[in-house]
């Protein structure tokens, strides 16, 4: 038996999703639908195959993963969201999650998702194979200047960043929820080795990646 862990916060994606994947006569599906409770849980219980909402209130799924594999590295884990993972790519692989589910899939899908897991292997979509041919950092060597590529998006919350524009202000003139606009500050913050925004508009200016009357 295959027992499966699912950590969401929305009832109905999980008790559906549940009923889905119960089709398969050799999987047993748990839910727990507060991240909060998602550790003890993980604790007291065996679980082949984990799957964790990106977006949560509390612990997000980047977080979870990261909690989840330092209490045991050996964990499956699969991002299983709605929303585009591709600007949080990096972070997540980095964090230890073996793989990403859609919510939109069929349970055709989900099933192929979770056994090419279980085997170590990863199902991607093709746009996402597509946009990983742009690297996130390239690190060069002691003597040669540190180079960091950045998204569209990311270039265009860079650019807000630089006029001095709360994160309420940036979410509004780029159209994107403040959540997710923070789960991308997290991303340059890596991209550039620092912890705030202040410190990211900095070093970006320093790269050139800033023009000169952005900051002005």
């Amino acid at each position: 038996m295959i027992n499966i862990l699912i950590v969401d916060d929305h009832l109905s994606i999980i008790e559906g999703t549940k009923v889905l994947l119960e089709q398969e006569p050799d999987f047993q599906i748990t839910v727990e639908n507060s991240s909060l409770k998602a550790i003890d849980e993980i604790k007291l219980h065996d679980y082949d195959v984990l799957l964790f909402d990106l977006y949560m209130p509390h612990i997000n799924g980047l977080e979870l993963t990261k909690q989840a594999l330092a209490y045991n590295s050996d964990l499956i884990i699969l991002i299983y969201t709605g929303f585009d993972i591709k600007p949080h790519f990096n972070l997540l692989v980095e964090a230890g999650a073996s793989g990403f589910l859609s919510k939109t899939s069929s349970r055709e899908e989900l099933v192929a998702g979770i056994r090419a897991a279980l085997r170590q292997q990863v199902i991607l979509p093709l746009a996402l194979v597509r946009e990983l041919r742009r690297p996130g950092i390239i690190t060069s060597g002691k003597n040669e200047q540190e180079k960091v590529i950045l998204t569209e998006l990311e270039e265009r919350i860079l650019s807000e960043l630089a006029k001095g524009k709360s994160t309420r202000e940036i979410s509004s003139t780029l159209a994107m929820s403040q959540r997710s606009l923070e789960y991308n500050l997290t991303s340059l913050y890596q991209k550039f080795g620092v912890r705030t925004r202040v410190d990211t508009v900095v070093k970006a200016k320093k790269l050139g990646l800033i023009p000169e009357e952005e900051l002005k």
